[in-house]
């Protein structure tokens, strides 16, 4: 039997690969007949990306920008379409593409589903915390169910950046600083996103963005300038990029910056050499909005023609907005600057995704008025935006066990004008999700317990909670309403205050310089201190904040992010013990703005410190520390690690075997994490590096033995040509519940 168990598999296997490579032939064999076909304006045209220009449902366009966009519509002139929301107004743009065109090539529709469509999950950032891979395939499922449900194709997401500096807007987008916990995440995405088959219309096409070192932009502006080494770039940005086009992304985006002098658009060492050619990429790169005409305004190219060529020639396939290929491809292959191949490789990977997609079977797969509604909203999808919510708050302070909460027999005073917000918690990104649709804090506290709980709004936090030149008006002066607030804050038991940022604060082009409480906030939350001391904080945000006044004198700190929908509910189970807190950071917390960037996997240096004397690598005004680590999270109980022992397998494998017990009084999951430490190297490594991770339940009393197993890679590192370089040496092994663990062994 055993024998003829291993004949059946080796020949399904074969037939399997037998029927994949039928297919790839098919669909390589369909594609070169249908290029074939193609006029150079119609090549242009696929890669051409233009953001919806008119109401396809309605009259004819009249503005000469409609009209001629119009015109390139009809012409084949046009290959995909972002921001065109509808199934049926992508129905009528498809119709144009595939009936009325010469060669009837269907459009591809993207659009930002980046946290949720209709259901909103929590904040990229906040998912993160949850350090649970399975919910964040889940939610992205979710997520491509009610997006392709409503006609759309593509996501531009995830991003997969790394970012070690919480005044950059989009950490909120990201999975933090860490490259191992954020490649585990970018494939946990893109496999929700794209499910085990782009042709089954509940799946839409993920994108890895931003290609590459966008979360380094320079004092953590915006669109700004990036400056790194190969070691930096090879270790730390590179991977979750890798473990992405691994995962078969179905697309890249390109990045703002530049990087090495030379914006990430032109960059062909980054989109040829090493994503094209070093790791295999099969599918295409989208520039980003305008990303190759802003090279003429970082100074590469002399204008827009050349940044055509720059980008083209480092392998930026589709432009999104910039106008270059649809205006001056044809010009550089007539002045034989480029040539027709550099243009069919951009096509054929485009014509690809397409393809994989199914709409070359049925350009309206995506289109069918039934399923419109399908699985949009409803309590299965809430359901899980409710576990996800749960799981990524992290508990960052619980002196005296202040939480969880009694479920009666309190008087609580709620307080802070974000208590009873139903937006700001859908966070920044939020897509189709109806405004005002989150259950706010407020809400949750009144279903979850028997308390008398009573609201005041006290000073307003944002004086319009709408955006002025793109920015929000925060209230730094008026203390209108804090009386109030005040006097009900000194007849309570408790007072459960909700500060932070509005949903919109942060996200694209809301950098801060100041990463404290926005405005009048800690003011406020100092005079509550001074007429009740029994505060819980809970704390909106879509970035690490500067928690320092807070966290030496709060006795609670909840850190719930933007949560989404179910925001209010997750809160509320979380502050009355229904469920534990087992949420993790994955940013490290900064103990004043002079730290950032912060992050656990720093360098050594020749001087680490501390020392009496002055000469070593410090500050003389505050701590080398975070506030609150990476990796760093409370629970309701306690955990024990115990009994590490390391073994050699072989001379390239190590087996890390602990013991971790729960010796608190509740049931509660812990976040079990595994660092290494290469001690001496031919290039200097970080004190730490997260190599393994495993979220775990555990009842009251109860001990479990992990065995994780360390390899190559793993105690290798990537030299500046991004080639493994494995070392003897001697190795440090951490675990613990942190990055801050201290429980070791050589």
């Amino acid at each position: 039997m055993k024998k003829t168990f291993y004949i059946l598999l080796s020949f399904f296997t074969l037939a399997s690969c037998s029927n994949a490579n039928s297919e790839e032939n098919k669909k390589e064999k369909f594609i070169d007949s249908l290029l074939s076909k193609m006029t150079l304006e119609e090549k242009a045209g696929q890669m051409n990306q233009y953001n919806g220009f008119w109401d396809a449902t309605g009259p004819m366009p009249e503005g000469d920008y409609q009209k001629k966009r119009y015109k390139e519509l009809k012409n084949g002139q046009v290959g995909s379409m972002l921001n065109v929301i509808g199934v049926d107004q992508i129905r009528a743009l498809q119709k144009i593409a595939v009936e009325e065109t010469r060669l009837g090539i269907p459009l591809i529709f993207g659009h930002d589903v980046i946290h949720g469509y209709k259901t909103m999950f929590p904040i990229p950032l906040a998912e993160s915390s949850s350090w649970d891979l399975e919910l964040m395939e889940k939610s992205a499922r979710i997520a491509a169910t009610e997006a392709s449900a409503d006609g759309l194709h593509w996501t531009f997401a995830p991003m997969v950046d790394i970012s070690r500096d919480a005044r950059w807007g989009r950490v909120m987008e990201g999975a933090g600083e860490d490259p191992y916990l954020g490649s585990k995440i970018a494939v946990a995405r893109i496999n929700g996103f794209q499910g085990q088959d782009l042709k089954d219309s509940l799946t839409i096409a993920a994108c890895a963005k931003h290609f590459a070192a966008y979360g380094f932009a320079e004092s953590g502006k915006d669109y700004n300038t990036v400056d790194i080494g190969l070691q930096t770039l090879h270790n730390i940005v590179l991977p979750s990029f890798k473990a992405s086009a691994k995962a078969n992304v179905a697309t890249f985006m390109n990045s703002f910056n530049e990087i090495n002098g030379i914006p990430a658009t032109g960059s062909k060492f980054l989109q040829r050499s090493i994503l094209k050619e070093k790791w295999n990429y099969k599918g295409f790169i989208v520039s980003d909005w305008s990303s190759i005409e802003e090279m003429v305004a970082h100074g590469y190219s002399k204008d827009l023609k050349s940044a055509a060529l720059s980008a083209i020639k480092a392998g930026s396939d589709m432009d999104m907005m910039s106008y270059a290929y649809i205006k001056y491809l044809n010009n550089l292959l007539d002045e034989k600057k480029i040539s027709i191949d550099i243009i069919d490789d951009a096509v054929k990977r485009i014509l690809s995704v397409k393809y994989d997609l199914g709409l070359f079977s049925n350009p309206y797969l995506y289109c069918n008025d039934v399923r419109e509604e399908e699985n949009i909203f409803n309590d299965r999808n809430r359901a899980l935006a409710l576990d996800i919510a749960q799981e990524s708050i992290v508990l960052l302070k619980n002196d005296a066990n202040i939480l969880p909460l009694k479920k009666s027999g309190l008087k609580i005073a709620l307080l802070g004008g974000l208590a009873i917000d139903k937006d700001s918690p859908l966070g920044n990104w939020r897509a189709k999700a109806p405004k005002n649709s989150a259950i706010s804090v407020k809400e949750g506290l009144i279903k979850y317990n028997n308390n008398t709980v009573k609201f005041q709004k006290g000073p307003k936090l944002f004086k319009n909670p709408t955006f002025i030149d793109g920015h929000l008006n925060v209230n730094n002066t008026d203390t209108s309403g804090t009386y109030s607030a005040l006097k009900l804050a000194k007849e309570s038991d408790y007072v459960i205050t909700v500060l932070g940022e509005h949903g919109l604060q942060s996200g694209e082009g809301r950098s801060r310089s100041n990463i404290k409480l926005p405005g009048i906030q800690e003011h406020f939350l100092k005079e509550i201190y001074k007429v009740n001391k029994n505060i819980v904080l809970i704390i909106m945000n879509g970035r690490p904040l500067d928690l320092s006044w807070a966290d030496a004198h709060i006795p609670a700190i909840v850190e719930s992010w933007h949560l989404g929908t179910m925001s209010g509910n997750a809160l509320a189970s979380i502050l009355y013990g229904d469920c534990n807190p087992s949420g993790k950071l994955p940013m490290s917390f900064p103990r004043s703005i002079g730290q950032v960037p912060i992050y656990y996997n720093h360098k050594n240096t020749g001087r680490p410190g501390p020392s009496d004397y002055v000469f070593w690598s410090h500050y003389s005004d505050e701590k080398n520390d975070p506030l609150y680590p990476f990796g760093f999270g409370l629970s309701y109980t306690n955990f024990e690690y115990s009994n590490l022992e390391l073994s050699k397998a072989d001379e390239r494998t190590i087996n890390v075997k602990f013991k971790v017990k729960n010796i608190g009084n509740h049931s509660g999951k812990e976040v079990v994490q595994l660092y290494v430490r290469d001690l001496y190297s031919s290039q200097t490594r970080p004190v730490k590096e997260l190599k393994r991770f495993r979220k775990v339940q555990f009842q009251i009393d109860e001990e479990k033995i992990f065995n994780f197993v360390l390899k190559k890679n793993d105690l290798g590192f990537l030299n500046d040509s991004g080639n493994l370089v494995f070392e003897k040496g001697e190795y440090e092994i951490f675990v613990g519940g942190s990055s801050k663990t201290n429980i070791s062994s050589f």
